[in-house]
Parts: structure tokens; sequence; C-alpha cells
């Protein structure tokens, strides 16, 4: 069968799109939420179950190290961790532990604790690591569409119908 995806916070915008890329690719997407999906599993199911772990989650003092060495534990050893979010959503000393003794396969991190990792970083020195540098956001297409939203909020504006008003009550 198919490999299970599972997306950490994956309702949203981001984790949706993730979600149907990963159907497209034949998997089957289980996510944490905080809302109330027909796919949403607890937590330390997804973590049991996922072969692929991707997190999805804002950076906030309940998800700070939210990926510490109890969950890399939960994770099956085959399992890979995908961080794209925020660094500090993962334990990064933990991450190395659980990457040098075999605890999970692997991760892909766009995102660390540091940016970028301190040169004597071990995460350059693992072999089941792959690291870039924080520049999923930096393609064309992604940087013209966040002009274009802007450009649409500033035309909402004028015309009398704001969007993706922060604080609108104050």
């Amino acid at each position: 069968g198919g490999k299970i995806l599972g997306l950490i916070g994956g309702s949203g915008n981001i984790g949706s799109e993730v979600a149907r890329l990963g159907e497209a690719l034949g998997m089957t997407v289980i996510i944490t939420s905080r809302s109330n999906k027909h796919n949403a599993v607890p937590l330390d199911e997804l973590l049991a179950k996922s072969d692929f772990i991707s997190l999805h989650s804002p950076l906030n003092t309940d998800t700070k190290h939210m990926i510490d060495k109890v969950a890399l534990s939960k994770m099956k050893q085959s399992a890979y961790l995908i961080n794209t979010g925020r660094g500090e959503l993962v334990n990064e000393m933990d991450l190395i532990e659980a990457l040098r003794e075999g605890t999970i396969a692997g991760a892909g991190l766009d995102v660390q604790e540091q940016e970028p990792p301190h040169e004597t970083s071990a995460l350059y020195t693992l072999d089941n690591v792959m690291l870039t540098p924080h520049i999923g956001w930096k393609r064309l297409e992604t940087r013209q569409r966040c002009v274009d939203m802007v450009a649409a909020n500033i035309a909402a504006f004028v015309a009398g119908s704001p969007m993706n008003v922060v604080n609108a009550n104050s």
C-alpha cells in the first residue's frame, strides 16, 4: 500500500496544499488539527502511524519543541520528519540524538532553531539529514503571490471592504 503522510497543524492553506500533493502521490493523509476535520487524529496516533511527518503549526508556547525526545520515540524507525514551518517546533538536540541513534530514518529541514545552524552543528555531518537554507518561500511565483495579496488587500481597503483584518475591534 501507499505511505502515510502525517501533517501536524495541517488544516491551514499550506497544509491543505501539502495534503493534496500527498494524495496525488497515492499517500494516505492524516492530520492533527485544532478544528474538527474528518481525517484528524490525536498527535500520538499520527506520530505512530506516519511514514512522513510534515510540520505546519504556528510557533507559540504550546508548540515550541513539540517534537522532542518523547515525540520522536513514538515515530516509526523508518519515518522521516519534514520541517518547513518554524525551526523551534523541533528540539534540535533531541532530533540530532534521534538521527544518530536511528530512532527515525531521517529529516528534511528548511528551518532550524538557529538559522543558519552554527558551523559546528551536527546537522551538517549527518548523512540522514537534508538541509535547505530557509528558501521554501523564495520562488518567484511565491513572492509574486505575496505582492498580489498586498495589492488585493489595498484595493479592498480602498473599496471599503478590508480583507485579512487583524484586531478589527481595537
